[in-house]
């Protein structure tokens, strides 16, 4: 069966419409989103003679498409993020561990900063981690 000139016009003119609806709904979903419960995480006072210390940032994607962690990087090799891999669903949480290992520094106070980038709306964000290392006695 043959479309004459008008079917084959309106055909063409729903195709489109129906592409430009599709296009807008999919755009008007909300992106990834990265919420965490803190940023900062406070050791207090630890001993040189145990001089690894631990915590875990924990996130909520409060977006509406997957979230992924594309990298965490430490301001010092003294500390190591370990950080969730896999697409993290909307409304799901993750974690981003953080390891501070004091052996060989010079106790004190110390601070240090772990980047955080994403594919969500705010695609950089950086978490703290501070204390005290006493001396071994």
């Amino acid at each position: 069966m043959y479309l004459n000139k008008k079917e084959k016009m309106k055909k063409k003119i729903l195709l489109t419409l129906m592409l430009v609806c599709g296009m807008t709904m999919a755009m008007a979903q909300k992106p990834a989103e990265i919420k965490f419960e803190k940023t900062t995480h406070s050791f207090g006072t630890f001993s040189e003679s145990n001089p690894k210390v631990t915590c875990t940032f924990t996130y909520t994607n409060i977006g509406e498409q997957p979230l992924v962690v594309n990298q965490a990087i430490a301001s010092c090799g003294c500390t190591v993020p370990e950080y969730t891999k896999t697409p993290v669903q909307p409304g799901e949480k993750g974690e981003i561990k953080v390891t501070y290992n004091g052996a060989g520094k010079f106790p004190g106070h110390f601070k240090k900063s772990i980047t955080v980038r994403t594919n969500g709306a705010v695609e950089m964000t950086r978490l703290y981690i501070e204390g005290d290392m006493t001396e071994a006695k």
